[in-house]
């Protein structure tokens, strides 16, 4: 019953009305893409009545809303890119922005854990998981794109974020929620560091998250309305689970098994509940995954608290951990045995879940109760699941490692700076946004009584038949689907960003078979299984519970511990 729930549809797709919600008297025409796998290419920006038909009527008209001010951001953020960009600065926004991925944090909790700072780790975990699965939920809800590229230059070192949507930003929500909880500890009165430490602490903290959200808008991968809803939504997680886990803690410690019980059955209620996105967009891949690290946490730490091993000071289940008893080596021991222990379990688990859980499935599948979701392909419809697949990119495979300490030694080897679409995503809103800002020069046209010609050609570009003078407030306008601006000198817009900036290089791609190239060189994402989501919640689940419980047992056992044992059994 369990995978009857969680592999359920979220939601009912419905269609909407023809016609536009907002009637224009010049609208933009429609764009209809097709290519011989157009149900299945990677998330994006399609057309119009394509996110009309796939998204109830209450979501397209919250993304329409949206829309406008997404796509009205892109030439000041690729003017903000030009005026700052050095070699440099490529190179340490690309890295820091590895210090605000899953994968950077799936590495470095379990060592809070493991050397005594639990209730640290816990909280992190509180609040990391509930920012992705937040930010997760808005993305795949709202299925908004990213900034269009060009004119924006995208720096990265990950070849899968630009699969996602850009709204909001989780990158931007975990270093708010990360720096904000940091500040409110040291501003604490329990807080016992020294007022020079608390001030190194501090200035880190703000450094951090200025470096991944200011990096986010460097890097171009985020608008400003992406990292600043996605920062306020990390300060507003990060104030709830400073004021009230304590409370939460005490509850869950001191009750009986109902209590962890009742709070995997809400993680799986709220796994359930993840919207449908319009396209095949990643993000439910990693709500799943933090699901399980918080269903781990909690019942393993809730069991570890109870089972003698543990400390109950300052917080219960803190692992035994003095620094001063153990000596370096030994602490330094137990990081590489915990951290080879987390992978043995996910190399082991991850295979064999995918081999046997096909075969329960299709009996489950037979008797009706399984009902896939969108873009993961049932049981019945395949036969076995290749042997390396990669289920995710929230932890790291040891196979990885080696990219990872290459890209150590030489960082700027490893980001790439792309220009052009990378998913079907860009490649559906750069032609979008070139229609309409083809159409908004037609009416441009006939509104003026000009007798222009338009050219959509590298030579003769658009903005050949542009005034910079006057008129740029009129085609931002229109470039970005808004109805109406409030009067500005012409000054400003004489100062500002080209709003076709970019387009250019994309006219010529006007015809039929320019699209179509366009379409073909996007590449296709991977099949999606349906066993992916249950693999993925107990590989999680196993890794934060060995993070919490089972490798402080091990360590306690194979002599690198304090040489605690159990006292008392519950």
């Amino acid at each position: 019953m369990l995978l009857a729930v969680i592999a359920t549809t979220s939601e009912s797709m419905s269609s909407t009305p023809n016609g536009c919600a907002n009637p224009r008297p010049c609208s933009p025409t429609k764009i209809h893409l097709e290519t011989k796998s157009s149900t299945e290419v990677s998330a994006g920006l399609r057309s119009i009545e394509h996110y009309r038909q796939k998204l109830p009527p209450w979501r397209y008209h919250t993304r329409q809303v949206i829309l406008p001010l997404v796509r009205l951001e892109t030439p000041y953020l690729a003017w903000i890119q030009r005026s700052m960009r050095t070699p440099a600065l490529d190179t340490y926004f690309a890295t820091t922005a590895n210090l605000g991925t899953h994968t950077f944090f799936m590495i470095v909790l379990p060592i809070l854990f493991w050397c005594g700072y639990t209730s640290l780790g816990r909280r992190m975990v509180h609040i990391l998981a509930t920012g992705v699965f937040c930010t997760g939920f808005l993305k795949d809800m709202l299925s908004l794109p990213r900034p269009l590229t060009p004119p924006l230059h995208r720096i990265t070192t990950s070849g899968s974020a630009a699969l996602e949507y850009g709204f909001p930003s989780t990158h931007s929500a975990n270093a708010a929620s990360v720096a904000v909880h940091v500040l409110l500890m040291l501003n604490s009165p329990s807080c016992q560091f020294h007022e020079p430490l608390r001030l190194i602490l501090k200035a880190a903290a703000y450094s951090y998250a200025f470096s991944i959200i200011l990096g986010r808008l460097y890097c171009g991968m985020h608008g400003f309305l992406d990292v600043i809803v996605g920062s306020m939504i990390g300060v507003v997680i990060s104030y709830t689970e400073y004021a009230y886990s304590s409370r939460a803690e005490k509850i869950l410690y001191q009750s009986s098994w109902l209590a962890p019980i009742a709070v995997t059955l809400f993680i799986i209620f709220l796994i359930r509940i993840h919207p449908e996105p319009a396209d095949d967009c990643p993000c439910y891949d990693d709500t799943v995954a933090f699901a399980g690290v918080l269903i781990g946490v909690e019942v393993g730490g809730w069991h570890y608290a109870r089972g003698g091993w543990a400390w109950d000071n300052p917080v219960p289940a803190t692992v035994p951990f003095d620094l001063q008893q153990m000596g370096w080596t030994v602490a330094v021991l137990r990081v590489f045995v915990g951290v080879f222990v987390i992978f043995a379990w996910r190399e082991i688990t991850k295979p064999a879940m995918l081999k046997f859980l096909p075969h329960i499935f299709r009996i489950i599948e037979t008797h009706g109760l399984i009902i896939p979701r969108k873009f993961f392909k049932p049981a019945s419809e395949y036969n076995i699941i290749p042997s390396k697949l990669k289920v995710d990119n929230v932890m790291p495979t040891a196979h990885d490692f080696s990219g990872f300490f290459a890209f150590v030694r030489h960082p700027s080897r490893g980001r790439s700076v792309v220009i052009g679409p990378q998913s079907a995503a860009d490649a559906y809103e750069a032609l979008a946004r070139l229609e309409i800002y083809s159409q908004a020069c037609n009416c441009h046209e006939n509104c003026t009584k000009h007798q222009t010609h338009l050219s959509y050609s590298k030579t003769n570009s658009v903005s050949s038949s542009i005034s910079p003078h006057g008129e740029g407030e009129d085609m931002m306008m229109r470039f970005s689907g808004a109805e109406s601006s409030p009067k500005l000198p012409k000054s400003f817009w004489r100062s500002s960003p080209r709003p076709q900036e970019g387009l250019e290089d994309l006219a010529g791609k006007q015809t039929g078979v320019g699209r179509q190239e366009i379409m073909e060189s996007i590449p296709q994402p991977r099949v999606r299984y349906d066993v992916e989501v249950v693999t993925k919640l107990v590989v999680y689940a196993g890794i934060a519970w060995l993070a919490v419980e089972g490798n402080p047992i091990i360590f306690e056992m194979i002599g690198l511990g304090l040489g605690s044992a159990p006292s008392r059994v519950s």
